[in-house]
């Protein structure tokens, strides 16, 4: 029985994504969500890329959407393994945990982790 296990140029990969999600989740919360300046500009009615990208984060959080992606996508890899769904997972778990859904988040991070005991799909 051979389980499902990223090679290593996709384990790679996996930990480029995962540091980018999370990096830019880090500069989102600290340098546009939390800052007072940026706040302060953009709700006198400043209309930059920086605004928008701010207000939509800021919804999507709200409503607990990074989370449940997260969740998601890591329940359909528990049923059928890729390396495509753990990307993406991993990297909505990543805004997740750095933008409040940590519940959500963390969940779905052990879901992934209970994913790599799964059999791998059989070759077609």
């Amino acid at each position: 029985m051979k389980l499902f296990l990223p090679s290593a140029r996709a384990t790679n990969i996996l930990l480029i994504v995962g540091f980018l999600s999370v990096g830019y989740a880090i500069y989102l919360r600290y340098l546009v969500i939390e800052t007072s300046t940026v706040s302060l500009s953009c709700a006198t009615g400043l209309n930059t890329w920086l605004c928008l990208s701010r207000s939509i984060v800021i919804a999507l959080f709200t409503h607990s959407v990074f989370g449940v992606a997260a969740l998601i996508i890591a329940a359909l890899n528990l049923l059928r393994p890729s390396l495509v769904l753990v990307g993406l997972a991993l990297a909505c778990a990543g805004f997740g945990i750095v933008l409040y859904n940590i519940a959500l988040s963390s969940l779905a991070v052990s879901v992934l982790l209970l994913s790599l005991a799964r059999r791998a799909p059989a070759p077609e």
